[in-house]
């Protein structure tokens, strides 16, 4: 293997079990990506993931009803998108790094890249249809009594369904339309977020921020980064939940309400209170080790370590947990995080995920219970929506059919 981690010709023929020719035969097709091994050019390297996708594809003609069993959990992909990449330990938006996008983007722009494929820019309109959702709840605030003291992604689940009935655009399934949508539901679920504090003016990340009593531009970043990091991660449960009721029309309204039910799962977005759970028994770092001792123990596993896709990291959480250790080195939280992520170095080898850093940038910032996951939602309703609008321009329905193993 080399230090790159692509493959020579002979390992990737290998890989492949067929002849050098064959290969070479990819290459010129398209299939195979190589580039010269090194400075003079003296032999080629082959990529990996596009071996591994021709391994897939192989597997798949010698047992399709196996390879379709499969790619339902962690398997083979089974719809085109080109919204998100996730390869060699990065992640990236239409082509553009993920990680960039949070450290100099807005989440506005990022929204968007996502539902336009245009370069980020001020995003004028998105900021104008972010405040129409904010008086959309103004008018619901009658209606509003229950949301006090609500988590605010229980609250999004409350506030959708009111504000889908009185907003007759939402059946617009138009390209730009369904953008405008979009925003508004973002403005929607923002407010929500902070009630009863509702700031009049602002980014998305400015408006959470004052609506979650913080100061300072480098904090409001910190949220920006997490929402922007959070608004898509491929074809997740909640994005396919996402395309299943975009691909039989419905509105966005809809599809956002589906994904947020997907979301909550405690496998998918709802992993986050299992994290928050942990940080409680922990308590104090000078507990971490019996207390992650007596997890293992349980056989529950730590929540928020380690990542299928990402072997050597979850990127999103790398970047997190480095603004919120600027922001605040000196913070109890912080030192509490690194205990945690020290002691689970030392006994699993695993590293944070973004369910972690979620959790630890809320405990920084001092937030309210519940934000981990309410970050997660309002970053995530970005890509849900993306998603929606990709959906809506083909034609087909998504429906899957099952193998019948009963009586």
């Amino acid at each position: 293997m080399t230090d790159k981690g692509d493959l020579t010709a002979e390992e990737a023929a290998k890989a492949l079990n067929i002849r050098p020719a064959t290969l070479y035969a990819y290459v010129s097709r398209g299939l195979i990506r190589s580039e010269a091994a090194g400075p003079k050019g003296r032999g080629r390297l082959y990529h990996r993931d596009d071996v591994g996708r021709l391994r897939a594809r192989q597997a798949q003609r010698r047992n399709p009803e196996r390879a379709a069993e499969q790619a339902l959990s962690w398997g083979l992909p089974i719809l085109e998108s080109a919204l998100t990449r996730i390869a060699d330990g990065r992640l990236s938006y239409r082509g553009q790094d993920a990680l960039a996008l949070a450290e100099a983007s807005t989440f506005e722009q990022v929204a968007e890249l996502l539902w336009t494929d245009e370069p980020p820019t001020r995003a004028p309109g998105l900021g104008d249809a972010i405040a129409a959702g904010y008086t959309a709840f103004d008018e619901l605030r009658p209606w509003m009594g229950p949301l006090a003291g609500m988590a605010p992604a229980d609250a999004f689940q409350v506030v959708l369904p009111l504000a889908a009935g009185r907003d007759a655009a939402g059946y617009d399934l138009r390209p730009h339309a369904v953008a405008l949508t979009g925003a508004r539901i973002l403005g929607l679920l923002t407010a929500a977020a902070t009630y009863p504090a509702a700031p009049a003016s602002g980014r998305m990340a400015e408006r959470l921020a004052v609506g979650w009593g913080l100061k300072g531009e480098r904090k409001t970043r910190l949220i920006e980064a997490a929402l922007i990091l959070c608004a898509d991660h491929e074809l997740n449960t909640s994005a396919f939940t996402a395309r299943c009721v975009a691909s039989v029309r419905g509105t966005p309204y809809q599809v956002v309400m589906a994904a947020l039910a997907a979301l909550h799962g405690l496998r998918h977005g709802g992993y986050t209170e299992r994290v928050e759970a942990l940080f409680e028994e922990v308590g104090a770092a000078a507990r971490a080790q019996s207390v992650l001792a007596a997890w293992l123990k349980r056989g529950t596993g730590l929540p928020g370590f380690g990542h299928k896709l990402y072997p050597e990291g979850d990127p999103r959480a790398r970047l997190l947990l480095e603004m919120a250790s600027t922001l605040a080195p000196r913070s109890p939280a912080w030192a509490m995080a690194g205990t945690i992520t020290q002691a689970v170095a030392r006994r699993t080898g695993e590293r944070p995920t973004i369910d972690f850093a979620l959790v630890v940038v809320t405990r920084v910032l001092r937030l309210p219970r519940g934000s981990p996951l309410a970050l997660f939602a309002l970053g995530r309703t970005a890509g849900w929506i993306a998603h929606a609008m990709e959906q809506y321009q083909t034609e087909a329905m998504i429906r899957p059919r099952a193998r019948y193993v009963g009586k």
